[in-house]
């Protein structure tokens, strides 16, 4: 594994414009339901990520591409805007910005469609031509919502830049062994990972609930370990969250993170600010389970607020609701 030093965070990956739809009660299939309200926001996984991890006082810097349109244009200001670097986004003539479609429901919960855009033109060859923002990087931060191929070799880059790759495995698709080798953090909700597992040849990929016992989550450590994955960091959603860490003292040991109980207005991009925090703590170097208890917080206060990335917090309003 990887130590890393304090330094900058490169996050690589997808900028969305999102365009939400808010309602009642999310649509059965073939049904139409009267929306409450409407707004197209800056989006996307790692642009997400990228403004989180900012706001929290992380050096950002972000590696990407959008369309050379309004979308691209509103995603380089709100990104920018919240203090990441982007001058490693580039502005592809070929594909309109990434979109992705949301309905958000009375109680906040959603569902999404993307539409890859400009997102599905990052390449290796992008990730060649940004080496400069991997230098003295301390945390590489990944999903999946661009080529596997481009984010195996930001992997790759930043493993041999010495920096911790997080890998958040969403949206959920089957990874190569190379690159869980080269993952440092997986970090997945309950549901990634038990496809993740389930798809090993390990047996079941179910997953204890947040009542089980730690002999339970230990065995899951253990199962994860199999697939060469020694740091993981389970999301249950309202129930909270468990590392799995087999770094500490030598020895492999679970620790569960109390859930942050809000009244979520929209939980879209909650999970980005999870994602983002983890990222901003641990180049800060906080121990993986203290980088999740903030983390927790700051997607709990990103829950309260409609929206994205404007609905992110910065560290003084976490470390108040810490205190």
């Amino acid at each position: 594994m990887s130590a890393g030093t304090h330094g900058r965070i490169v996050v690589v990956g997808s900028l969305n414009a999102d365009l939400t739809i808010y309602c009642e009660r999310l649509p059965l299939p073939g049904e139409t339901v009267h929306g409450t309200g409407f707004a197209v926001n800056p989006g996307g996984k790692s642009a997400n990520q990228a403004v989180a991890a900012s706001l929290l006082g992380g050096a950002v810097s972000l590696i990407g591409a959008v369309g050379d349109d309004a979308n691209g244009e509103m995603l380089q200001a709100s990104t920018a805007g919240a203090g990441v670097d982007i001058s490693h986004v580039r502005t592809s003539q070929s594909a309109a910005t990434g979109v992705a479609v949301i309905a958000v429901d009375a109680r906040g919960e959603n569902n999404i469609i993307i539409s890859a855009g400009a997102n599905g033109t990052l390449a290796p060859a992008d990730v060649a031509a940004s080496a400069d923002a991997f230098d003295g990087a301390s945390v590489v931060c990944l999903c999946l919502e661009v080529s596997l191929e481009t984010v195996e070799a930001a992997a790759r880059r930043g493993h041999d830049a010495g920096a911790t790759v997080l890998l958040n495995l969403s949206p959920y698709g089957e990874i190569p062994q190379s690159l869980a080798d080269l993952t440092d953090v997986l970090l997945v909700n309950a549901h990634e990972a038990s496809l993740f597992l389930g798809s090993g040849g390990a047996g079941s990929g179910d997953m204890p609930g947040a009542e089980a016992d730690d002999v339970a989550w230990d065995h899951v450590r253990q199962r994860f370990a199999e697939r060469g994955l020694q740091r993981v960091l389970v999301t249950l959603g309202a129930s909270g969250s468990v590392v799995l860490d087999s770094l500490a003292a030598g020895a492999g040991r679970v620790v569960r993170i109390a859930p942050v109980r809000v009244n979520a207005v929209d939980t879209t991009g909650a999970g980005d600010a999870f994602t983002g925090a983890v990222a901003a703590r641990l180049a800060a170097g906080e121990p993986l389970a203290e980088a999740a208890a903030f983390a927790s917080v700051a997607a709990a206060l990103a829950a309260t607020r409609k929206g994205t990335q404007a609905a992110y917090a910065g560290v003084s309003d976490v470390e108040r609701i810490r205190a």
